[in-house]
């Protein structure tokens, strides 16, 4: 570890910190209806689109009907990305010709998208044609991660209305997050990715001579607009197989800088937009402040590990860190940075190979994923699951202290906690039981790269990720058959939708609450007591949950690695 290194690291904190207020401000404003400078050119955009779809965006939805337009915006969108990956052979703008995705792998690509995951058991550059990619996986990228900011609004207005029955309009919040938030952000930084070196581009892929002398086929296409899109809206999922590892994804070391930077800012935005809307600025830097613990926790471990190297390289006289499966041009710090910032955002894009990190710098991205991804987290995803284990926590300081807990004015009752103990444990349920399987169902475990810990933390690795839906891969894991691409795909449904619907309901639940009056035996929810609590509890209910699994992948990978054994 150097000064250097953990000065990149501290300037990258700093300016997340920054920008939280600020598009904090902005984002609540565009979901208050409040005019913002972008007014003037949307609104006339925005009304034309509810007449177009008969929408009264004066009328506000029942928790239960704002879910189901969710439930059902994603289906509408399920067939048509479906039917656009199976038919894009018949398709224009495919100058590769590329031909249909074979059906498992359609449905496992469709079911990633949709539910913000983008795991990619295919290569993008190999697979799908321009319009597949313009059309179907970029337009999702857009409607994943508004579906995520919505759903995390409507917790947010659950916690601040009072005596009220409804939440919001799914229709007017998705528009209006997809106008005002995520498009003209994405067209700026599609510009800066153009001027950073990255192809924005419908021509064809051309072929170079190397420097050899060799023949090379160089893939092309409209790949800057979809990098932002991902980035920003924690999707991750790479116009190219090699993601940001690709010299056309992340040319350089301010692209990298800014992808990681745009990853976290939304998340960390909603933090500042939950203290606005319930009043208390206070409470929403306590779970900003919460998931910065976690977050510098994991990036010192990651860091210190691949900075340390193995002792076996060293036994070979390979001194200092551990550069293996990482960008020359990124480095170490860079490298663990990005890994750690992407699986704490469920973003899923990757600058490294996960699966050539030392065994307790990719245990890490591992922790990460189950925890919930509630460090930063996807946009909105990790703020509602955040939400979940505040009401957690304020139940169990309740308990302790002989109260009915309360938390920014409303009481945390039975329902709500049975409710996030739910969401919470399908995560586990997921993850767990489907590793189970695949190590001992022998197609499964043909798929693995690795014997021993390593290749068992492979098929950890693949189920936590797409479970949580962040999308990165330890890499190694063959994850492209039909038994890896169905259930991939149920877990990647559970991992969405189990945890949206209870928390919607919790939102219905609170938002017919009054508010309670603090008073002297009120908890406080905004100091730094409660932000250890927080993360204790973090820590116990989902952490202690993996430690068995952890401890017969990573961890005894590491204590191997200390006797000379490697896998």
């Amino acid at each position: 570890m150097t000064l250097v290194g953990w000065t990149q690291i501290v300037l990258f904190c700093a300016i997340v910190i920054a920008l939280a207020p600020l598009l904090g401000f902005y984002i609540t404003r565009v979901f208050n209806g409040q005019t913002t400078p972008l007014s003037f050119v949307m609104r006339p955009i925005e009304a034309g689109l509810y007449r177009l779809a008969g929408v009264d965006s004066e009328r506000e939805q029942h928790w239960l009907s704002y879910t189901l337009a969710m439930v059902l915006f994603h289906a509408a969108g399920f067939v048509l990305l479906y039917l656009l990956i199976r038919l894009q052979h018949m398709l224009p703008f495919n100058p590769a010709g590329q031909g249909a995705v074979a059906p498992d792998l359609a449905l496992n690509t469709v079911v990633s998208f949709l539910t913000n995951t983008n795991w990619q058991n295919y290569g993008g550059e190999s697979t799908l044609s321009y319009l597949t990619q313009m059309l179907g996986l970029t337009v999702q990228n857009f409607l994943s991660a508004s579906t995520g900011i919505v759903m995390a609004m409507a917790l947010i207005r659950g916690f601040a209305r009072a005596s009220s029955r409804t939440v919001g309009n799914f229709w007017v919040d998705i528009t209006r997050c997809t106008l005002y938030v995520l498009l003209p952000i994405s067209i700026a930084f599609t510009v800066f990715l153009v001027w950073q070196g990255v192809p924005q581009t419908l021509g064809p892929y051309i072929d170079v001579t190397t420097l050899e002398g060799g023949r090379q086929t160089l893939a092309l296409g409209p790949v800057a607009s979809q990098v932002a899109i991902k980035m920003l809206g924690t999707n991750g999922g790479g116009f190219f197989n090699a993601n940001a590892a690709h010299p056309f994804e992340n040319p350089t070391a301010l692209s990298n800088f800014v992808q990681m930077l745009s990853i976290f800012a939304l998340g960390a935005a909603l933090t500042n937009v939950f203290g606005r809307m319930v009043g208390d600025q206070r409470q929403g830097w306590a779970i900003l402040a919460g998931m910065g613990v976690l977050f510098i926790a994991g990036v010192a471990v990651c860091y210190w590990a691949e900075a340390n190297g193995t002792q076996t390289m060293h036994a070979l006289s390979l001194a200092g860190g551990n550069m293996e499966g990482k960008e020359v041009r990124f480095g170490i710090v860079a490298s663990a940075l990005f890994a750690v910032v992407t699986t704490a955002a469920s973003c899923g894009a990757v600058n490294a190979m996960h699966d050539s990190f030392t065994a307790l710098g990719g245990m890490i991205p591992l922790i990460n994923m189950e925890l919930g991804e509630i460090v930063i987290g996807g946009v909105g995803a990790g703020l509602y699951g955040m939400l979940l284990f505040v009401i957690v926590t304020v139940f169990l300081a309740g308990l302790m202290v002989g109260r009915t807990p309360e938390y920014v004015g409303k009481k945390i009752e039975a329902r709500a906690v049975k409710m996030a103990m739910l969401a919470i444990l399908i995560l586990p349920l997921v993850m767990l039981g489907f590793t189970a399987i695949a190590v001992v169902y022998p197609p499964a475990v043909a798929s693995m790269g690795n014997a021993g810990p390593h290749g068992y933390s492979e098929v950890l690795y693949a189920f936590t990720s797409q479970a949580a839906n962040n999308g990165s891969a330890f890499g190694g894991l063959t994850g492209n058959t039909p038994f890896y691409n169905l259930t991939g795909a149920v877990a990647m449904f559970l991992g969405r939708f189990w945890m949206i619907i209870p928390a919607m309901a919790i939102a219905g639940s609170l938002a017919g609450k009054k508010k309670v009056a603090a008073t002297n035996g009120t908890f406080p929810t905004s100091g730094p007591l409660f932000v250890g609590l927080l993360v204790g509890t973090i820590l116990i209910v989902g952490g202690l949950t993996f430690f068995p699994a952890l401890a017969v992948g990573p961890l005894v990978e590491h204590l191997a690695m200390l006797q000379g054994a490697a896998y």
